[in-house]
């Protein structure tokens, strides 16, 4: 939900970098614009390009920076980073230049995509607008020499809901949307959500401390607030004060879509998250635990929400971590294990399910 702080100056560094390009193209149609840069050259950006039209005109929400690795020409499999904000920013490509420090010179290609806000469209809309984006990174993928069968997922808090609901539910041809690139498939090959909120009825009865009136000037954001509050985030997402429309909440649980397709999923979630409580990550790997998907569930007792950095890299949000994880295969179940969480534990897990 909140934007995460604090992350690491240092690894807010990439290799140089050229603005390429910084011409969107337009009306989610495959385009002409491709990547210039010579073999062994920098790494090309490719800034704000539209995988749909805006919608408001204003909005900035259908906008997505693309990360290739300095001279590649074979078909890269692609991660799409998309930030958590509380559905109340429509800036979620912000901090894809992060992920694509860790993951180009490991070969692949970055997409930091950006959706709606709660203010610009309700749900589902922010789930057509992911949607979308994959749709046109499969559309272009032979323009940015993209392997459209190998793409994965990652984001925080409400990016990281946004992670999950795409990667279980791209077999729910109901929830494809309209948005930008008709044709094509939304699904996904694996994804990594970071502290995702899931079942919003149960937020409250989770939160660490007993919720109250959100802080003057900024409703929804200070912990300690009210889930239930017709202000909440998780409100303005659905259109309504979540208790007195179930069904609509209902229907942006991601844990409702499961189904014997669904990727890889791999959660991460500090047991001290003020504002999403532990029980929602842990409730989603529950769901794909039962019903035999191949899952992954780090816990982290000492971290609170985010940031995402920390969870990879300090020793203090780390300790005590534990992993758990099912596997499809004979429905083998990994019971919690101590397990320091890195960066390397991400880029394995998508070199394991995204490398062709």
């Amino acid at each position: 939900m909140s934007r995460a702080l604090g992350w690491p100056a240092a690894l807010l560094a990439l290799t140089t970098v050229v603005q390429a390009s910084a011409s969107a193209q337009k009306t989610g149609t495959p385009g002409s614009v491709g990547p210039t840069a010579q073999p062994n050259g920098p790494s090309p950006t490719f800034a704000d390009i539209d995988y749909a039209p805006p919608d408001p005109a204003t909005s900035k929400g259908h906008k997505l920076d693309l990360y290739l690795p300095a001279g590649a020409r074979a078909p890269m499999p692609v991660v799409i980073w998309t930030a958590g904000s509380a559905w109340m920013s429509d800036m979620g490509k912000g901090r894809a230049e992060v992920i694509a420090a860790q993951l180009l010179p490991l070969g692949y290609a970055v997409a930091g995509v950006s959706i709606r806000s709660s203010a610009q469209v309700k749900f589902p809309g922010q789930l057509h607008d992911i949607k979308a984006a994959i749709r046109w990174l499969r559309a272009n993928a032979a323009t940015y020499h993209l392997d459209p069968d190998h793409i994965g997922l990652i984001g925080d808090s409400s990016g990281g809901w946004t992670t999950a609901m795409a990667a279980l539910t791209g077999d729910a041809s109901d929830l494809e949307g309209s948005v930008g690139v008709k044709d094509g498939s939304s699904r996904i090959q694996a994804a990594v959500a970071f502290y995702p909120p899931t079942d919003f009825l149960t937020m409250d009865a989770w939160a660490l401390r007993k919720c109250g009136p959100p802080s003057s000037g900024t409703p929804g954001l200070a912990a300690g607030f009210c889930h239930d509050d017709e202000g909440s985030p998780e409100s303005r997402l659905v259109g309504c004060a979540i208790q007195t429309c179930p069904e609509q909440v209902h229907a942006a649980d991601p844990t409702r879509y499961i189904t014997a397709g669904d990727p890889p999923l791999m959660i991460l979630h500090g047991d001290s998250d003020p504002l999403v409580p532990h029980n929602q990550g842990e409730r989603l790997y529950m769901a794909l635990n039962k019903a035999c998907a191949n899952a992954v569930f780090i816990s982290l007792p000492k971290a609170g929400h985010g940031p995402v950095v920390g969870f990879l890299t300090d020793d203090a949000l780390r300790e005590a971590a534990t992993m758990r994880s099912t596997s499809a295969t004979g429905c083998t179940i990994t019971n919690p294990i101590p397990y320091r969480p890195t960066w390397k534990t991400v880029t394995d897990f998508f070199d394991r399910y995204l490398r062709p």
